[in-house]
């Protein structure tokens, strides 16, 4: 069996899908059938004889077959035309050529948005939740990211109407911050990848205050205190007191040196004149 071809293309832009079968410069399109089914059972565009003859209702005005080489245009593409359709040609009721191309519709998704959002906050950690979010794009993407360069894994989860539908994809992470940290979120689909970054510094720096001491502590120290202001009041009162009261009997000692000292002569010249008679 052929492999069948593959045409990737975006919501909004213009494709063309290639049919099997090109009709010679000699002939025309008025002794052909020409078919273009999309998933077998719908037929997208059908001509008989020159002449369009069946064309499905979400194709008007979308829709063209070139007359040579019978390819179908479609534009603009919706995530709808997702699918794999197929060429039939027929001359003279004989079937020439019959063909598939798959066809596969993207929908960029919006650039990943980041949130941090505090929860609880301490001097040695700040816990966040890290919210990443993304919206209307297609096919279901992949939500993947980085923390300071190294892969982490997102609680993903996904919105959408139907599996042709764009999806909004959200991506949560609780994270315990005990430093600055640079987060990467990127949502892949089809080969393509949009990301983002965002850099959260760790805010509270705070100290821890010191813890203070035991109130038996605080008591002894308190007493210790009152004790030696006591005795330097008391040393002070008393001291100067027992220094006089020193000084003073000295005083009265050399005083008695004195007079004993002066009367000395007065009883040796007495003595002096007793001998001479």
């Amino acid at each position: 069996a052929l492999e069948k071809k593959i045409v990737k293309s975006k919501v909004g832009e213009k494709v063309s899908l290639p049919c099997c079968h090109e009709i010679p410069s000699s002939e025309s399109l008025r002794k052909y059938r020409v078919y273009w089914q999309k998933n077998i059972t719908d037929v997208v565009l059908a001509y008989s004889e020159g002449n369009m003859i069946s064309k499905h209702k979400r194709y008007w005005n979308r829709t063209e077959m070139d007359p040579w080489n019978l390819t179908l245009w479609i534009s603009p593409m919706e995530i709808l035309d997702n699918g794999s359709y197929q060429c039939v040609v027929q001359r003279n009721s004989v079937v020439v050529c019959d063909e598939s191309v798959i066809l596969y519709v993207t929908a960029d998704f919006s650039k990943p948005h980041i949130t941090a959002e505090v929860s609880t906050d301490s001097c040695e950690s700040t816990e966040m939740v890290i919210t990443c979010s993304s919206h209307g794009g297609f096919p279901k993407p992949k939500i993947s990211g980085t923390l300071n360069n190294i892969s982490m894994e997102w609680n993903a989860s996904w919105v959408s109407e139907s599996s042709l539908s764009p999806y909004n994809v959200t991506g949560k992470l609780v994270l315990n911050i005990t430093k600055d940290v640079n987060i990467t979120c990127s949502v892949e689909y089809s080969g393509s990848v949009k990301s983002t970054s965002l850099f959260l510094r760790k805010t509270n720096d705070c100290t821890v205050p010191p813890v203070p001491p035991p109130y038996n502590v605080i008591t002894a120290s308190i007493i210790i205190v009152t004790t030696f202001i006591v005795a330097i009041t008391l040393a002070a009162r008393y001291l100067p007191r027992h220094v006089c009261s020193h000084c003073c009997k000295c005083q009265d000692s050399v005083e008695e040196g004195v007079k004993e000292y002066t009367k000395a002569p007065t009883s040796s010249k007495g003595t002096a004149e007793t001998s001479s008679v």
